[in-house]
């Protein structure tokens, strides 16, 4: 099977093998299962949160925050906390307990919860010392593994080209031997030519052939443009084509793998899933997940027409998925619908804010006029205008305005 970037599969895991997972609406409860420890009570959602809970946690922060919510500060209290004196954030942690030579850290986390931290603001000290971090575990290749010092990945180097973006890096001068993070990403592109022209792989085989895989694609375009998790709609036009040949910019191999994603959503508008290994039932089955990643990276890419169909198709049929799901499921739709300019208060009769803010502790401010087609990653490593600072600006002047005051599902590289 294809490898996931979300931790998202973790909570649906019953739900894709045919159980039914319960749903995630509340805040959270006192403990994550009857006898189960305490989960804390800035924590969203209520499954156990040891794989995912710091990049739900950041995924949550940065779909509220394209609806200008302003989380509880004993939420955001949570996810400062969970970082380790070097930077660096585990999938999860007890943080009463120092962290140690046993804590887990990953680079998934640590640039997830940076891309959060970012667009919320005041954590500069913070966001800081997890950009450092992930710096020092830069590969060889130009790229990062999930883990400290294993093989780079797509996905993995596309999310901390989105801290890095997001923190003001400039993404290219971040280099080791000579390789930058986007020398990594175009190492795992397929060359154009056949139905997966254009794709991106997770990882190279043992044999070094790369194999298309629709979420690496989805990642790698977003990070091949400097952009973070919680990508806006470009404000320019494209066509989606596939530029063969070397030498390419990460601008036309984030192109190119648009153009993969525009042809695999062209027929029935979203991604399927692998079949389960052993299932009788061979059938294909959308993969909300990825389809919702997709939709983001080709609105972010210039592409959100051909977005709209998929969009569409999540407004009839993910809602369950979503609500199942989870904070990070729910934070997948909000952020599709902030890329495409579709309402997420209203998404196929829906309010995905609310149910999403529902899934932790009340927030402390939401602007419920909010825009869903600004963009306040504009400016970030593209061509669309102004720069992050002008749309939080605009932000904050209308929530100050209206009297309120105030980026993805761990990403653990396994398989279903």
């Amino acid at each position: 099977m294809s490898v996931r970037r979300h931790a998202t599969v973790f909570a649906i895991a019953g739900l894709l093998c045919g159980a039914t997972a319960p749903a995630a609406l509340a805040a959270p409860s006192p403990s994550a299962s009857p006898s189960g420890p305490a989960l804390p009570a800035g924590l969203y959602g209520t499954g156990d949160p040891t794989y995912d809970g710091v990049w739900r946690q950041s995924l949550a922060f940065l779909a509220q925050k394209t609806e200008r919510v302003t989380p509880a500060a004993k939420a955001v209290d949570w996810l400062v906390g969970q970082q380790c004196g070097t930077g660096a954030f585990p999938a999860y942690r007890d943080a009463s307990r120092p962290c140690d030579a046993k804590t887990v850290t990953d680079t998934n986390a640590t640039a997830a919860a940076v891309q959060a931290l970012v667009e919320l603001g005041g954590h500069r000290a913070v966001v800081d010392k997890g950009v450092g971090w992930l710096k020092t575990v830069q590969n060889d290749d130009g790229g990062w593994g999930y883990d400290p010092g294993s093989p780079s990945d797509a996905n993995s180097t596309a999310v901390v080209v989105g801290a890095l973006a997001r923190a003001g890096v400039p993404v290219a001068e971040v280099t080791t031997g000579g390789k930058t993070p986007y020398t990594a990403l175009q190492s795992f592109a397929l060359p154009c030519g056949g139905e997966d022209g254009g794709a991106f792989a997770y990882q190279p085989d043992k044999d070094g052939a790369l194999t298309a895989n629709a979420d690496a694609t989805a990642a790698a375009v977003i990070g091949s443009m400097g952009k973070g998790m919680a990508a806006g709609p470009s404000r320019t036009v494209k066509t989606t084509t596939c530029t063969d040949g070397s030498g390419l910019s990460p601008e036309q191999s984030a192109q190119n793998g648009a153009h993969y994603l525009a042809t695999a959503l062209a027929g029935s508008g979203h991604l399927d899933l692998p079949p389960m290994p052993g299932a009788e039932d061979s059938a294909p089955r959308p993969d909300f997940g990825n389809t919702a990643d997709a939709v983001v990276a080709l609105a972010s890419s210039g592409h959100t027409a051909e977005a709209t169909k998929a969009v569409a198709h999540l407004e009839k049929n993910a809602l369950d998925w979503a609500r199942e799901g989870g904070p990070a499921a729910t934070a997948q739709l909000v952020l599709a619908a902030h890329a495409t300019g579709t309402d997420p208060r209203d998404f196929g009769g829906t309010d995905l804010v609310k149910q999403l803010n529902a899934t932790g502790p009340a927030p402390a401010a939401d602007a419920a006029t909010a825009s869903p087609s600004a963009d306040p990653q504009a400016g970030a490593g593209d061509d669309d205008g102004a720069g992050p600072g002008v749309w939080w600006i605009i932000g904050v002047g209308l929530a100050v305005g209206a009297g309120i005051g105030f980026l993805i599902s761990g990403r653990k590289s396994r398989q279903l």
